[in-house]
């Protein structure tokens, strides 16, 4: 039976991934941050336990307790808990910048060269980087999280240069509008951080949060969870798995068009699909 890892397992894309490898007969260690969560989830029949990617000790002992166990052993790791951290770029606090780089960044590198030690050991592995389609195509208002995707992507490229030679892939999936709780979850990151009703974005501001706020799909072409999972399953399971698996029209509209547009006109559809920093 295979093994995997998966962080961010509480809701959406991460529970989605975990239900389905369940169910392909994969061994899924899905963990959360929150113990209710982890409580829940072992409810469900998953194996569960506490990871907090803001936690050097907890990243640690996760993947320690993934190690015992298996006997020593991990197959996957798929990189997926975090949030997003909305607010114009002249907005954004150091703090928030590394709140963000914090999480989404610096804990998911830690939590990989954890779990590479093994890999290398056993001679295979996959590890899988939940990328965004905003990994290559930047958003007004969404700075910070653009910024810790670009980052991810010039990480993932490198590391896949690295291990190769080995039988260690990496593959980054990059998926637009889905179905979850990303919305609501930007929400207390947003008003922790930004002082929008003092800043001069404030008119955005406002119809971002009343977007935020409104149940229902976000955007245009939004799709369910299960299409991340689908990809997910192609990188983990094929024998050769892309470099790259962008998710709903948008994503891959904006992966052909940015190779094909300059960069000005490139910019004036961004713009469009962000309708001008109020989505």
């Amino acid at each position: 039976m295979k093994t995997i890892l998966i962080t961010g397992c509480s809701s959406g894309i991460g529970l989605c991934v975990a239900r389905g490898l369940k169910a392909r007969g994969w061994r899924v260690f899905a963990t959360a941050r929150q113990p209710d969560d982890v409580a829940r989830l072992i409810s469900e029949g998953l194996e569960s336990y506490w990871l907090d990617l803001d936690d050097s000790d907890s990243i640690r002992e996760a993947v320690d307790e993934a190690l015992r166990r298996t006997g020593g052993t991990l197959d996957a790791l798929f990189n997926n808990g975090g949030y997003g951290q909305v607010g114009a770029v002249e907005d954004l606090t150091r703090d928030a910048l590394r709140a963000q780089f914090e999480t989404n960044l610096f804990g998911w590198v830690e939590l990989t060269n954890r779990v590479l030690p093994a890999m290398r050991r056993q001679g295979h592995g996959r590890i899988v980087m939940n990328s965004s389609v905003l990994g290559y195509a930047a958003f007004a208002y969404r700075g910070a999280y653009t910024a810790v995707k670009f980052a991810l992507e010039g990480l993932s490229d490198t590391l896949r240069h690295e291990l190769h030679g080995t039988d260690i892939h990496v593959a980054l999936i990059e998926p637009g509008p889905i179905v979850s709780r990303f919305r609501e979850n930007c929400v207390p990151h947003f008003q922790k951080h930004i002082d929008w009703r003092n800043s001069i974005h404030r008119a955005q501001y406002e119809a971002q949060l009343a977007r935020l706020e409104k149940p229902g799909p976000a955007a245009p072409f939004t799709l369910p969870p299960e299409a991340v999972l689908a990809e997910v399953v192609h990188a983990l399971e094929s024998k050769r798995p892309r470099p790259r698996y962008p998710v709903t029209v948008p994503a891959v509209a904006f992966w052909w068009l940015k190779r094909i547009l300059p960069v000005r006109a490139m910019d004036w559809v961004l713009m469009r699909a962000s309708g001008g920093g109020k989505r």
